[in-house]
């Protein structure tokens, strides 16, 4: 290798952040470390063998931040009764039988849960004001999800 190239080798692993540089061309093989042990600058091509490969030791997972969520409403949860699809009101161009802040009576129809064709009118067990809806029009539900607060 010719010196001045390995002169701008030194050179650039001085100037930049790096700490190793190795360049291999054709059988001429050359190692820069920055604050290491002296390599050899020219050496004769080694025999190259397989060294047994030992498994990275595995990496604890790093913990992302929880991302801070509002705190809910107190109050009383109605939950979904069965599995469906939960809609605020009786056709597409009604309006919803409930909104946030509306009074609600016990026995009053509050939501609408689509299960297998069927339409099941979902009843207040609460008397109160509506303090939160927890689920969006259309979106399906599962059995014990929280749909609501009352309080």
């Amino acid at each position: 290798m010719d010196l001045r190239k390995l002169k701008k080798l030194i050179d650039l692993v001085q100037e930049s952040g790096i700490a190793e540089l190795e360049i291999t061309e054709g059988e001429e093989k050359v190692r820069i470390m920055k604050g290491g042990a002296p390599a050899p600058v020219h050496a004769a091509p080694a025999p190259v063998y397989a060294a047994p490969v030992a498994a990275a030791p595995a990496l604890a997972p790093e913990v992302a931040a929880k991302p801070v969520e509002p705190a809910a409403p107190e109050g009383h949860v109605i939950k979904a009764p069965m599995v469906g699809s939960f809609y605020r009101s009786g056709s597409p161009e009604s309006k919803p039988f409930i909104e946030v802040g509306m009074p609600v009576k016990v026995g009053q129809t509050v939501c609408i849960i689509e299960a297998m064709k069927l339409m099941n009118e979902i009843e207040c067990d609460f008397a109160g004001t509506v303090k939160a809806i927890l689920v969006e029009n259309g979106q399906p539900v599962e059995y014990g999800q929280p749909l609501m607060i009352v309080g």
